[in-house]
């Protein structure tokens, strides 16, 4: 079972890399990167090249690590009993599996996503580290222990917003995802718009590459981003001619799609401000 770039997908040698060392290893892959750079499609690329399920497992800042593992809803087995239901001599009635619960007993190896776990509190990862270690964990109100049938492929995906534990980092494989250089996106925008003219291609990411390298932006554009941005582009049927800039009007074409808060939309226009008092 090996990770390779698909007709859908562009995976850089690194990144395939990384993805069969950890599938080898049997340990979880920790992705980080910019947000907009693939991580969590790469979680549904990996099921899809190996032929595996995808279980995803998104995580909020409320999400707590028992979660992913089982609940169990005390006070609906109280009320049952004052009820008298019969339900309630089954303590499994009120056990609700998590993610992890089906990942590890699923009939066939999956491609477990964790998916942004950085949201969560600090203490998360470490809650998680015996059980996605030894894929095991104990249910006490059942007494029983939960073992990996198939140990799942897992992929967990981090945007940095906070820094994770190092006994954490130490149980993981690690992979960066940096921006993919032109070539590289490229062949990615040839996937998802096959018909693309190469001269609008070369004009558009030319000046994407000149708008993510501008001094003082806050958020640079991603490449889902770029994507959507030409998909615009092609549906205004725009040609190169048209994305070309002068001094005047340094906003480019239907920028919504590339810059997403105010600060930089005035930073484009301070910067067509200054172009025009030189002149």
């Amino acid at each position: 079972m090996t990770f390779a770039s698909t007709d859908s997908y562009i995976a850089t040698e690194d990144l395939t890399v990384a993805v069969n060392a950890a599938v080898m290893l049997e340990r979880p892959l920790l992705v980080k990167g910019e947000p907009g750079t693939g991580k969590t499609e790469l979680a549904l690329q990996v099921a899809a090249s190996l032929g595996l399920d995808l279980m995803e497992w998104n995580i909020k800042s409320t999400t707590r690590a028992q979660q992913g593992l089982y609940e169990y809803d005390a006070v609906s087995r109280l009320r049952d009993s004052q009820l008298g239901e019969d339900r309630v001599h089954d303590v499994t009635n009120y056990i609700k599996k998590g993610k992890l619960w089906q990942a590890f007993t699923a009939p066939k190896r999956v491609v477990l996503l964790i998916d942004e776990i950085d949201k969560a509190d600090i203490e998360f990862p470490n809650d998680l580290l015996q059980e996605l270690d030894k894929m095991e964990f104990h249910v006490y109100e059942t007494g029983e222990t939960v073992r990996a049938v198939n140990r799942p492929v897992v992929i967990i995906t981090s945007n940095n917003e906070k820094e994770l534990p190092d006994a954490f980092l130490r149980r993981c494989f690690f992979h960066f995802i940096r921006f993919p250089e032109i070539e590289t996106l490229r062949k990615i925008v040839e996937v998802h718009h096959p018909n693309i003219k190469d001269g609008l291609l070369t004009a558009a990411l030319t000046q994407f590459y000149e708008i993510r390298e501008t001094s003082g932006l806050k958020k640079k554009p991603s490449t889902s981003e770029v994507i959507d941005w030409l998909k615009l582009l092609l549906s205004e049927d725009l040609s190169a001619e048209d994305l070309k800039r002068d001094g005047a009007n340094a906003l480019p074409k239907l920028h919504g799609a590339l810059l997403k808060n105010e600060q930089d939309v005035h930073l484009f226009e301070r910067l067509a401000f200054m172009a025009r008092s030189k002149r």
